[in-house]
């Protein structure tokens, strides 16, 4: 079982959020906002029971109460199970106990107190019923505890506990769950609550903001500014790779019935790449921009670093913190990230094999989930990358690229006009570099890099580009001479898939 940290009745304390919505004004918008979100299926309700009524049996008019009563109890109950994560016990892990005790300690945080680990990037505080008793539960993703130096470790716990006097309000937890069921509404594929959705959800907004930008200053104040902004930036960039690089190589293998078992050391070892890390940090730094409806609950993070006040370096660790039962966590974590339900005490089934990502050839790692070569030869109706590439540049060149790009991607129709432009360069850029690469390194040029398929040396080794990069500036500016330019000192061959 878990062991609590601290003990007390905790710090009831509260601190304004800061907004310039008044505490009745914030109430009136979650409510708001919340009817909206429940809007659609309140209307299907009313409907199917007016029809109900008037062709039903003589118990019909109780069907809304009963309705209301089986909502409620979903609610209730989708917050309800299992903890998430795999438990912390002190006398397994001393150095993270002490650590969190130490920071709780500093910040002034009173409570019973979980740890757990869980195995994306990831950092959270919740609140939980634990054999009677009402707890704290502190989540701490394994990626941060094996990439995050102490002081940097320290801000993200300090983070996440100082919520719990910035943003643990009742108010502020109705807005934040209106928000979240309203955000929902605006991701499928018609979305008619989008004109009174957006200015609601973009009022709530500046509340979270303030409340993490406040929590950020408490870090800073635990941690010293220098480690919270440098926390900040690795989480951000952690966080990109697993979506991007990550998630790809789970997806890949599962189709082949396998399972990465070095799954974090391979992402370690990528993000040691500079070429990983730019296209990583980028790739991070465009998602953040792209925010068409204010769904966002914290600030971009280049301006959480700018709000950090000045702090002097803590007494932490440069070091990461050491887990005692690193082993069993990892191989705990990976079996989650796979989806594999097997006990460590058990073996696999036979149709489920490890991979070692790392031990994998340079060209079959670099392709691995990899599919928009065949994206742009379909899209262009061409047998070969050459005349797919050729294409796709003078499509570049005439302004039909847009008209390309909903052909790879039939599902940019779909999206938000005001980021549609960003999403159709995107999608470009993606299908044509891999195949540009492709027909690059049959001339004689060569992959820079084993994680990317877009990142090629030139001959004399005295250049390297990034063709997704290339492209992209390409599209945003209106020019493509360098892509084309590129294209023709190369003297592509005719090279067939």
């Amino acid at each position: 079982m878990d062991i609590p940290i601290g003990d007390g009745m905790g710090d009831r304390s509260r601190v304004a959020p800061g907004s310039a919505l008044s505490p009745l004004h914030e109430w009136l918008l979650g409510v708001v906002m919340l009817a909206l979100a429940w809007l659609p299926r309140a209307v299907a309700g009313a409907v199917a029971v007016l029809l109900f009524s008037l062709w039903g049996p003589p118990w019909a008019p109780l069907a809304p109460l009963f309705l209301v009563v089986v909502e409620i109890t979903r609610a209730v109950g989708a917050g309800r199970g299992p903890l998430p994560g795999r438990a912390v016990r002190p006398g397994d892990e001393p150095e993270l106990t002490a650590l969190v005790r130490d920071v709780a300690e500093r910040l002034g945080f009173r409570g019973p107190l979980l740890v757990r680990i869980v195995p994306g990037v990831q950092a959270a505080l919740g609140r939980a019923d634990v054999s009677g008793v009402r707890a704290y539960v502190l989540l701490l993703g394994l990626p941060l505890l094996r990439t995050l130096t102490e002081a940097e470790l320290a801000c993200v716990i300090a983070h996440e506990l100082a919520h719990e006097r910035h943003a643990r309000d009742r108010r502020a937890t109705l807005l934040r769950f209106a928000r979240a069921r309203l955000a929902d509404r605006l991701d499928g594929r018609f979305r008619p609550l989008a004109p009174l959705a957006a200015p609601l959800l973009r009022a709530s907004q500046p509340v979270f903001w303030h409340a993490e930008t406040a929590a950020d200053a408490d870090a800073a104040r635990i941690g010293g500014s220098a480690a919270t902004a440098e926390a900040l930036r690795r989480v951000a960039l952690l966080d990109a790779a697993f979506d991007g690089l990550g998630e790809r190589w789970l997806s890949a293998l599962a189709e082949e019935d396998a399972y990465p078992e070095d799954f974090y050391d391979a992402v370690d070892t990528a993000l040691a790449d500079p070429h990983v890390v730019r296209r990583t940090a980028r790739a991070a730094a465009q998602a953040e921009a792209v925010d068409p409806y204010a769904t966002a609950d914290h600030p971009p993070l280049e301006d959480r670093v700018a709000a950090l006040p000045p702090h002097s370096v803590a007494p932490y660790g440069t070091a990461p913190l050491t887990l005692r039962t690193a082993a069993a966590v990892e191989a705990w974590c990976v079996r989650r990230l796979a989806g594999l339900d097997w006990e460590p005490a058990n073996e696999p089934g036979e149709d489920v094999r490890p991979v070692r990502v790392l031990d994998l050839p340079h060209s079959e790692l670099r392709e691995l989930g990899y599919d928009t070569r065949l994206s742009l030869l379909h899209a262009t109706r061409r047998d070969s990358s050459t005349e797919a590439v050729a294409l796709a540049l003078d499509a570049l060149a005439d302004g039909g690229w847009t008209r390309l790009a909903r052909r790879v991607e039939p599902a940019l129709r779909r999206v938000p006009a005001s980021v549609r432009p960003a999403f159709t360069r995107s999608v470009l850029a993606s299908a044509v570099s891999p195949p540009f690469a492709e027909v690059l390194c049959a001339t004689g040029w060569t992959y820079t890099s084993p994680w990317l398929t877009t990142v090629v040396t030139a001959p004399d080794e005295d250049r390297v580009v990034d063709l997704h990069e290339l492209l992209g500036e390409a599209l945003r500016s209106g020019d493509p001479g360098p892509v084309r330019a590129l294209w023709a000192s190369a003297e592509p061959k005719e090279w067939a898939v």
